[in-house]
């Protein structure tokens, strides 16, 4: 049974229905608005006893507690293994799934969020959030998982959403319009015109993370970029055998990273094009980079 699956029950008695909300400087080389182009580091975590009040998921029948920590002489407080601190129901897709967050970690700490899915037919991503969130989390990480934003492209086999829209031509900024209801890059009627984007816009701009890691397949690759942003993305690529290399192909308006950059203050947000295969190595692999670059 997956991570995602076993908290799967806890939804409706634990959800929390964010307000629809409606534009760190962009990465040098990341696909940006207005552009076409053609057609283990292993971390063993221990921990300090949580001074603060732990939260419980209720499943149908069980109780499932948060972090079980163990005393150290260290001042570092983290979860144990599969520790859920809280489960946040961010909103509902046009087929009316749930699109959920599942925090771990420290809170208050160094905010990290990493969505597993945002094109429906791109999906191992989601086994990497669920790898997250069976490893301990470094202490001082705030660590927010999404498996997907797209639950209805996921169930029917679609990159997009039950409206045909692509969810990643959708977000605020630099949004134009493009193609129509079903196209690949349909970018829908207006700015965040989709409950998918509304509800993530949302949730980003109440927690304002630091680091935002989204999956795509399958170019195999992560696009370059300069200064911190740079260096996060390096560091990553060294760590999965990813290379630096641009991401052309489609044009790039109402892109998500691209969004979170110019609307989140000093986060760094960017883009993990996977292969299109993911073997439970390689998942470990990407789940265990993303917890090293978080402590950049």
């Amino acid at each position: 049974m997956t991570f995602v699956t076993r908290f799967a029950t806890a939804g409706a008695a634990f959800g929390l229905v964010m307000a629809q909300a409606a534009c760190s400087s962009p990465a040098v080389a990341d696909p940006a608005p207005s552009t076409s182009a053609a057609g283990p580091v292993t971390t063993t975590a221990t921990s300090a006893p949580v001074s603060t009040t732990t939260t419980t998921v209720l499943a149908t029948t069980t109780t499932v507690a948060a972090a079980t920590t163990t005393a150290v002489t260290t001042p570092a407080v983290t979860t144990t293994a599969a520790g859920v601190l809280a489960r946040r129901e961010l909103g509902r897709s046009v087929e009316g799934r749930p699109i959920t967050a599942i925090e771990r970690g420290t809170p208050g700490g160094t905010k990290v969020v990493v969505l597993g899915v945002i094109h429906g037919d791109e999906d191992a991503g989601a086994d990497i959030v669920d790898r997250l969130g069976e490893l301990a989390v470094p202490a001082g990480i705030d660590l927010w998982l999404v498996p997907s934003m797209n639950p209805d492209g996921q169930a029917n086999g679609t990159r997009t959403n039950a409206n045909g829209v692509d969810l990643n031509r959708n977000f605020p900024l630099g949004w134009t319009k493009i193609g129509r209801p079903g196209d690949w890059q349909y970018s829908g009627t207006g700015p965040a015109s989709e409950p998918e984007t509304k509800a993530v816009a949302a949730f980003l701009e109440e927690t304002k993370p630091s680091l935002v890691i989204w999956y795509h397949q399958d170019l195999n690759r992560i696009a370059p970029a300069a200064g911190r942003a740079g260096e996060i993305r390096r560091r990553y690529a060294e760590l999965t055998g990813l290379p630096i290399a641009p991401v052309t192909g489609g044009t790039y308006t109402g892109v998500a990273a691209g969004w979170a950059r110019r609307t989140l203050p000093g986060a760094v947000a960017f883009i993990v094009e996977l292969g299109p295969t993911l073997s439970a190595e390689q998942a470990d692999t990407h789940a265990q980079a993303v917890l090293a670059v978080a402590k950049l």
